[in-house]
């Protein structure tokens, strides 16, 4: 079948600057891609690229982008180099939702669906707090809204400074209420364990990647980096979450061969085969939690479109991110402590299309 390819780079402007271990965040660079029939329906896709994860560069994928004809057969699309991950997902993502409109379009939907377990209703969400002594000033809003998992950003400071801190946020947390803490890797054993003796007696879900190296500081670094993780997941009762490790199917697939019984932070939209890593994890029976890469509107719609379909535990999701930028035409479901499938359905990814024109 022929298809027509379109791509669109956009570069987008956050409402706040977003500050992490990986530096201060202020814009979003991405490749959304549109596959169209001749009788013009169409699906998007979005390769929200974040090469600190190790995913290809916005450049790699726009250049890739490139070397399409406008007019080409719809299988061509599916030889992109392993390595593209972001652009394969934006591409399988497009592809899929064109295909269902045209399933749609023969009156076989019903049929189709005949026998699909349900979605669950609503999911929860975590709520994203700012790094730094802003987050006391924005837990208590998200707090009344309802909110109660909450993400910090650490990593960013001095390590004294933000264990002060992490006595006040714990004491504004509502009754009931889990704390999670995303270090991005910024720490050494050393600081980690620091961190974890604290954690111990505090309402902490789990600690997100304490540890990491990344490829350009060679295979040594990597491992110990992976060795330290491993060794702070078995000395210490505060569970530790994989996140920057987990950037392709062979990482997944290495980690459970390793026998990893921590938490698994999955951002859909850095994988070139979304379906088969979350066949993997659901066969090890792990612990899933879907999280945004900080993507447009056409990024997560595809990944919470993943996350309602899955089928082991129901961990908040990690995508109480919005809003985000300063074009909101460009974001997701405004942040609430709970989505349901109906929100993911109202996303209009076309906005997105039209306003990156």
């Amino acid at each position: 079948m022929r298809v027509r390819f379109q791509f669109r780079r956009y570069r987008l402007a956050f409402r706040a600057a977003v500050r992490t271990a990986h530096g201060v965040w202020t814009e979003r660079e991405g490749v959304i891609v549109r596959v169209s029939d001749e009788a013009g329906n169409s699906g998007l896709g979005e390769a929200a690229c974040l090469p600190w994860f190790g995913t290809e560069t916005v450049d790699e994928a726009e250049a890739a982008c490139g070397k399409f004809d406008e007019w080409i057969e719809a299988e061509a699309l599916g030889e992109l180099p392993v390595g593209l991950v972001c652009l394969r997902n934006a591409v399988a993502a497009a592809r899929g939702e064109l295909a269902a409109v045209m399933v749609r379009g023969t009156g076989e939907a019903r049929r189709a669906g005949e026998g699909r377990v349900k979605d669950p209703p609503y999911l929860g969400v975590a709520a994203l707090l700012p790094a730094g002594r802003a987050v006391l000033e924005a837990l208590g809003p998200k707090a009344e809204a309802g909110f109660r998992v909450f993400k910090w950003k650490v990593g960013v400071g001095d390590v004294a400074d933000e264990l002060g801190l992490f006595d006040d946020v714990c004491a504004a947390l509502p009754s009931g209420a889990k704390l999670r803490l995303d270090a991005n890797g910024a720490w050494d054993r050393r600081k980690a364990e620091r961190w974890l003796e604290r954690c111990a007696d505090r309402p902490v879900e789990f600690v997100e990647q304490p540890c990491f190296a990344e490829a350009a500081q060679g295979e040594a670094q990597q491992r110990k980096a992976e060795d330290v993780l491993r060794g702070l997941a078995e000395d210490w009762p505060t569970p530790i979450a994989l996140d920057e490790s987990l950037v392709s199917a062979g990482d997944v697939e290495r980690w459970i061969g390793d026998g990893w019984r921590g938490v698994w932070v999955v951002k859909p939209s850095l994988f070139g085969d979304v379906a088969g890593v979350l066949a993997q994890l659901e066969k090890a029976k792990a612990s899933v939690v879907f999280s945004s890469s900080l993507e447009t509107a056409v990024g997560a719609r595809a990944a919470l479109t993943w996350a309602f379909g899955w089928k082991g535990e129901a961990r908040a999701l990690g995508f109480g991110v919005w809003p985000l930028f300063q074009d909101a035409r460009c974001d997701g479901p405004y942040a609430a402590p709970f989505i349901r499938p109906a929100d993911v359905a109202r996303i209009d990814a076309e906005a997105v299309w039209n306003a990156i024109n």
